[in-house]
């Protein structure tokens, strides 16, 4: 091919790329601006002074026994960004719009709106199965901010391990390229498979959080106090999650790591979640207690009840694990010993 069409075409295969990468962003804004909550609803959610946008790098540690699992102050603060700032979203990231707003350009409102916009533009490239660069983050997202990329990109990180369950790495430290991973895959150490479909393992490690602080059994209203607060609502449709209360009382529970039951004796019928059969076999209470933890920025101390109860949880898989290996030894030995040796042959 001559060296000139050679030019044309790899000239046309970066603008093809630029422009994915702006749809990528302007549908990340889109799709917040589509999540706007009422006007009236967005001002109560922000009305707590601890769930406010100035609080979102410090989340309460939660004081005496659990009755459940509380939102973190930075999920907290993500929902009410999308609620306040959703429709200013659709032309922020254009070089004007970003010279139009120094006012604002090292206030808590300003960090927090480009938090939720990384959020939102690191997951669409999740979805598309695309790493992502440091001068992408900066050209596309950060603009007049780009002095608090630290900041910014730390926060983001946050959400995306609390809310979704990724893990933000970085994979060439030259070039500063990024992928998302899912931090909770990993079956063989206890921790919840990847069946279960990505990013939702942070959303089932939260419900297993509640049910597991409210005594190994909690109330659908429970379970939904806590997910309303994270912007998941039963009925409405999230551009990530999709129909949540499908996806949990459906979905996990047909996959059964979530248990749906109607309490007895319940007129209008009420329902309740328990761990599933599955949950109990790939993950245990201390790694979810580890979890609930690290949403509250404490440690598993912080819990002493249910603390004391997955330590013995931990006690008793070690001793069937022993038993296990005993058993396990012992048909081996029994089978070596019944197997004719070769010297017995004729």
């Amino acid at each position: 091919m001559p060296r000139g069409q050679k030019s044309k075409l790899r000239a046309r295969e970066k603008r093809r790329q630029a422009r994915e990468e702006t749809q990528g962003v302007k549908g990340a804004q889109a799709t917040v601006a589509a999540e706007e909550e009422p006007t009236s609803s967005s001002s109560d959610c922000c009305k707590d002074p601890t769930q406010s946008s100035s609080a979102a790098e410090t989340p309460s540690t939660p004081q005496g026994p659990p009755s459940a699992l509380p939102p973190t102050t930075s999920e907290a603060a993500v929902s009410c960004t999308r609620a306040n700032e959703g429709a200013n979203y659709q032309g922020n990231e254009s070089p004007s719009s970003a010279q139009a707003e120094p006012t604002t350009e090292h206030s808590q409102e300003g960090l927090d709106k480009k938090v939720v916009i990384l959020v939102h533009y690191l997951l669409y490239k999740y979805q598309v199965r695309e790493p992502v660069t440091k001068a992408d983050m900066l050209r596309n997202i950060m603009q007049i901010y780009k002095n608090q990329f630290p900041e910014i990109l730390r926060r983001a990180s946050e959400h995306l391990e609390l809310v979704f369950g990724l893990d933000l790495k970085e994979v060439d430290p030259i070039r500063h390229t990024y992928v998302l991973v899912n931090k909770l895959d990993s079956s063989s150490s206890g921790r919840i498979s990847d069946d279960v479909g990505v990013p939702t393992t942070g959303l089932l490690m939260t419900v297993l959080g509640v049910i597991f602080t409210k005594g190994n059994c909690a109330t659908e209203e429970e379970v939904w106090e806590v997910l309303n607060t994270m912007g998941l609502h039963a009925g409405r449709d999230h551009f990530i999650f999709g129909e949540p209360k499908k996806l949990i009382t459906r979905d996990m529970v047909k996959q059964k790591y979530l248990e749906y039951r109607q309490v007895p004796n319940t007129d209008p019928p009420r329902y309740e979640f328990l761990w599933g059969p599955r949950a109990y076999a790939e993950t245990t209470k201390m790694k979810v207690l580890e979890f609930v933890a690290k949403v509250h920025d404490t440690t598993p101390s912080a819990f002493p009840s249910c603390l004391e109860e997955a330590i013995k949880d931990e006690e008793e898989r070690a001793q069937a694990r022993v038993e296990s290996r005993a058993r396990s030894s012992a048909m081996s030995g029994t089978h070596s010993r019944a197997t004719p040796s070769s010297s017995s042959c004729p």
